[in-house]
């Protein structure tokens, strides 16, 4: 089981068994949104338990996704497009040992001009 948290506390996040591995995604609205790299992790809905969900705020940067945070201390928790049984959580939520390794970057097209993705790491 892992736990994981807003900076205040308002939402928590418990997944029923091992943290998938993170993929980091360069795209121009999550590096917006994150204010660099937006990794998170893939999980399915029916495993997570999201608690204090009436704290977080939902928005829309395109039609089909809406982007979850907490409107008290301004964490980025959720990426969730419309119809999915899975939900992207932020992978920064989760205290450490994660036991988690980044898996891959994706939308590397996009990425900010002011850093490398380091060599031989996976990229789309």
């Amino acid at each position: 089981m892992a736990v994981g948290s807003c900076l205040c506390g308002a939402v928590t996040v418990t997944f029923e068994g091992a943290l998938p591995a993170p993929v980091a995604c360069h795209c121009t609205l999550c590096r917006i949104q994150s204010g660099h790299v937006w990794a998170s992790v893939n999980l399915p809905r029916a495993n997570t338990t999201i608690a204090g969900e009436d704290h977080v705020a939902w928005f829309r940067a395109t039609p089909d996704v809406r982007r979850g945070f907490c409107p008290t201390c301004g964490t980025v928790l959720f990426f969730h497009p419309d119809g999915d049984d899975h939900i992207a959580v932020s992978a920064g939520l989760f205290a450490n040992p994660t036991g988690m390794v980044l898996k891959k970057h994706i939308f590397t097209a996009d990425k900010g001009d002011y850093y490398a993705i380091p060599e031989g790491e996976q990229q789309e």
